[in-house]
């Protein structure tokens, strides 16, 4: 298979991932914040996406089991992309104004069959890319995922108002079933994988976590995205309450924002094998850590729109970056034949902790205003990465 051909699988699974989740986490927010839904409320609206935390709790089982007939990977791939498509169709007859627990009970689920189809398809990628590929083969992944994003979170509230509910529900739908064409046609090879897998989903996950220097890691994995996260979740009802229109919102975040944060995922796949895993890692940690803390002055009222945009548009191009090299480093920590499983237990921990961060961030921004909550997220950024690199240096993994 070539290098063009596995790019462009992989860039479709997980653009069918960010589809609905870009909708559900970016467009969803400005509709309950403009209905009074409390900022507190709107944070812990985050907690939904749960599955993708816990997810690593039955990797094993998507590692393991398969029809035969369609493949390891695509046993699960298809069926969780059907089941979404059907679910989306049914959240179109729910609407936040009228049938809110309905909806919420929809959105838990499409997250539940996103985490679980996310396990084979990271699989997948840890099967098909070789070492060299991982950079740009990362770079697409974040990408694809980010194009999901722009149109789920931008294009689609952009056109809400002349959609309205129902139909950018089922447009969603269509739009997931145009993008699961190409892993429908698309015949795995036989996996002739060494070792045995392990038996059970316990074992698994300890083999995994008795791995020299592990915790370091583990906790490198924690700490990373968690300032970032704690910014953004309150991005949208700052947006809303600063009186930005609806469109407006999706033009700046869906569009531009996530246009920047396509390109940031690409040019960190390219940068990440010339500047080294590590490297590219904490150079990118940096850059996304200045551009969340600059989110203070558009919340001081300074530099106006011209700077809002600037804002926006570099700290989703270093976000890009800064996720290509984590999830860079998170593939090279795989094992052989329990690829899914591995990944699937970093991608939770990275979950578990921008999951907590969203939850609070309201907490924060109604404590603390919207300028006070921007500035703690800048010093959550670079404590975070100063204690990564204190890690690091001790034990002798990277040099500044």
């Amino acid at each position: 298979m070539t290098t063009s051909s596995k790019l462009l699988l992989l860039g479709t699974l997980y653009l069918s991932q960010g589809l609905p989740f870009g909708f559900f986490t970016q467009a969803l927010p400005v509709l309950l914040r403009e209905q009074g839904l409390s900022l507190p409320a709107i944070g812990f609206t985050h907690l939904l996406a749960l599955p993708w935390a816990l997810k690593f709790l039955w990797a094993p089982v998507v590692d393991r089991h398969r029809f035969r007939m369609l493949g390891r990977r695509r046993s699960w791939i298809l069926p969780l992309q059907a089941l979404a498509i059907v679910t989306l169709a049914l959240v179109a007859m729910t609407h936040p104004a009228n049938t809110l627990p309905l909806l919420l009970l929809g959105i838990f689920a499409i997250n539940l069959f996103a985490a679980t189809q996310d396990i084979a398809t990271d699989g997948l990628a840890v099967e098909l890319l070789t070492s060299k590929e991982r950079g740009i083969g990362n770079g697409v992944q974040v990408a694809g995922y980010r194009i999901g994003m722009i149109v789920g979170g931008g294009f689609l509230l952009i056109a809400f108002k002349h959609l309205g509910w129902a139909n950018t529900m089922m447009a969603m739908a269509t739009l997931l079933a145009v993008a699961t064409i190409p892993v429908a046609l698309h015949r795995e090879e036989p996996a002739t994988l060494p070792g045995p897998v392990p038996e059970t989903g316990k074992g698994t996950i300890q083999a995994f976590l008795k791995q020299p220097g592990i915790t370091s890691w583990l906790l490198i994995l924690f700490l990373y995205k968690i300032g970032d996260a704690f910014a953004t979740a309150m991005l949208r009802p700052f947006l809303v309450d600063a009186g930005m229109e609806m469109d407006a919102i999706g033009w700046l975040l869906g569009t531009a924002g996530f246009t920047a944060g396509l390109l940031g995922a690409l040019a960190g796949g390219w940068g990440v094998n010339r500047l080294g895993r590590m490297r590219a890692l904490i150079v990118y940690g940096v850059i996304q850590a200045l551009a969340v803390t600059a989110y203070v002055l558009p919340a001081i009222n300074i530099g106006g729109l011209p700077l809002l945009v600037a804002v926006t548009t570099v700290e989703h191009f270093a976000g890009g970056m800064a996720t290509v090299a984590l999830f860079t480093l998170m593939m090279d920590a795989c094992r052989p034949n329990t690829e899914g499983s591995d990944y699937t237990v970093q991608a939770s921990i990275v979950v578990i902790a921008t999951g907590i961060a969203a939850a609070l961030s309201g907490i924060s921004a109604a404590a603390f205003g919207y300028a006070g909550h921007f500035v703690f997220a800048g010093v959550l950024c670079f404590s975070a990465l100063a204690l990564i690199v204190r890690v690091r240096i001790q034990r002798g993994e990277v040099s500044l």
